[in-house]
């Protein structure tokens, strides 16, 4: 099978929803993931991790006052065996998608119902609830987008880091 017929099958198997998250390969946006344990409750966050390759990520690749789908590619999920709060927004057990509303003077996430769509593909009547992330200048760019979850316990922090910022939310198991 020629490259271009590759692509075209694999648009169309993707498009049909048939090929899952797991089945995409973008060697510029590998899938990354990160999972921690709040209590008895885990937490996973599958996503694509774009680089900056030499374009501007804050106003640029992460546009302000417009929805990011923080990551690349597929939309990036986040999975909670147990019910959490993400700063001041309840999330019963299940599954969800990650957005940032991003703006010079802060950024927002949004918790999004709609899952297994593509990326860009965003609906606000979807969304089970939005917060305030807290930002942080960092002292050197970082190259490629990572999502952090860490733990002390039942609290923990969702991270963000791209770019020359570092924008974090609390979560806890519920």
């Amino acid at each position: 099978m020629t490259r271009k017929l590759f692509i075209l099958a694999l648009g169309a198997a993707m498009l049909a929803g048939a090929a899952p998250r797991k089945a995409t390969v973008n060697k510029l946006s590998p899938s990354a993931n990160t999972s921690v344990k709040l209590g008895g409750t885990t937490v996973t966050i599958d996503y694509n991790a774009p680089s900056a390759r030499n374009r501007k990520v804050e106003g640029g690749l992460v546009p302000y006052d417009s929805i990011w789908r923080a990551g690349a590619d597929a939309a990036t999920t986040l999975t909670t065996t147990g019910d959490l709060m993400i700063g001041d927004v309840h999330v019963p057990k299940g599954e969800y998608t990650l957005y940032v509303q991003a703006s010079e003077k802060g950024w927002e996430l949004a918790i999004n119902k709609q899952t297994g769509q593509w990326g860009t593909e965003y609906d606000k009547s979807q969304d089970l609830g939005r917060t305030a992330m807290k930002l942080a200048k960092l002292s050197a760019p970082a190259e490629t987008l990572k999502i952090e979850l860490s733990t002390a316990g039942k609290t923990g922090l969702l991270t963000m880091t791209w770019g020359s910022t570092k924008a974090s939310v609390d979560i806890m198991a519920h």
